[in-house]
């Protein structure tokens, strides 16, 4: 499953899977227009989308620097292991050169690299998973084990993976993108083409069910006191 060798920091996040957080600020939703913060944001995105559209090399290995990493963490996260991760990131950049020319400003250029990077890991997923079916049989590698940030009883991280992996497809990449990859819902809504709302609803049922899975039986706990 994708949620194998989960790139999370243990110590901030386990506690959030288990209790329900107020819903983040938006920059859409503060008074008085965009933060400088994020009218910077947006010119650096408007540039590298002129830049890389003219065809500039830089702009490519600009891009690649500011998200990288990210995108390589957000890669493994959905598929599993390093190894495809970083063959799902190589195809994206691949892509976003070919199709560059199709890019028409609808959503940020971030965004839609993002969308395009997504797409590869579910074409990415949808292949292995055709492959173990004409292999039938356990022979295909299993997902590899990232190493993880120190802290978390392992008793517990197995616990958060094992529930991860019994959400559907849907919510555990709507709870990935925003819990551990910290986009917005509306960068969120733009990658997996629905709507801020959708995911927002996502993202509670998400949270629902990893707090029905991993909170202890009240019967139990009452038998414990």
């Amino acid at each position: 499953m994708g949620t194998m060798g989960l790139a999370l920091p243990w110590k901030a996040r386990i506690s959030s899977t288990l209790r329900e957080r107020g819903t983040r600020v938006e920059p859409s939703d503060l008074a008085g227009g965009p933060s400088p913060a994020v009218v910077d944001a947006l010119s650096e995105d408007a540039a590298l989308a002129s830049a890389c559209r003219s065809g500039d090399l830089r702009a490519y290995e600009r891009l690649y620097t500011i998200h990288g990493a990210r995108m390589k963490n957000l890669a493994r996260n959905v598929l599993g292991n390093s190894i495809d991760a970083e063959d799902a990131v190589q195809e994206t950049f691949f892509k976003v050169q070919r199709s560059i020319a199709s890019f028409r400003g609808q959503s940020s250029f971030v965004t839609w690299t993002y969308r395009i990077l997504i797409n590869t890991c579910y074409d990415a997923r949808r292949s292995r998973l055709r492959k173990k079916e004409v292999a039938n049989d356990d022979s295909e590698e299993t997902p590899r084990h990232e190493p993880r940030a120190p802290g978390a009883h392992p008793s517990l991280r197995m616990a958060v993976e094992r529930a991860l992996a019994k959400l559907t497809q849907h919510q555990r990449d709507v709870f990935l993108l925003y819990e551990v990859e910290g986009f917005r819902h509306a960068e969120i809504a733009g990658m997996l083409e629905i709507t801020e709302t959708a995911s927002k609803n996502t993202l509670f049922q998400a949270k629902k069910n990893l707090r029905m899975m991993l909170e202890p039986p009240r019967s139990s706990a009452a038998e414990t006191r």
